[in-house]
């Protein structure tokens, strides 16, 4: 394949684009597991209602769309189990 180039009145090699590179496309379950994974993290940081809220939200939709499989749906139903506990600051600063 020949390509003029500007830069010279010669005509140069150019290469034919290779078939599927850069062209990756995730599946569906692996998306929504990447946005589960995501809301989870910000659940496990934030521990507010609002990401529990996106977290369960989340992992619901997937899993009535079957990309989340019963494991990880158990996996995010027991996390989502266990209480919440903000750190509690009075106000006073503690030494060590």
């Amino acid at each position: 394949m020949q390509a003029q180039h500007p830069s010279s009145s010669e005509c140069k090699a150019t290469t034919a684009p290779v078939q599927g590179a850069g062209t990756f496309k995730p599946t569906r379950p692996m998306l929504a597991m990447a946005m589960i994974g995501a809301a989870l993290i910000g659940y496990l940081v934030q521990k507010t209602p609002d990401a529990r809220q996106r977290l369960e939200s989340l992992a619901e939709m997937a899993q009535t769309l079957g990309d989340l499989s019963e494991h990880d749906a158990a996996v995010v139903a027991q996390l989502l189990a266990r209480p919440s506990t903000l750190p509690h600051t009075t106000g006073e600063f503690h030494h060590v």
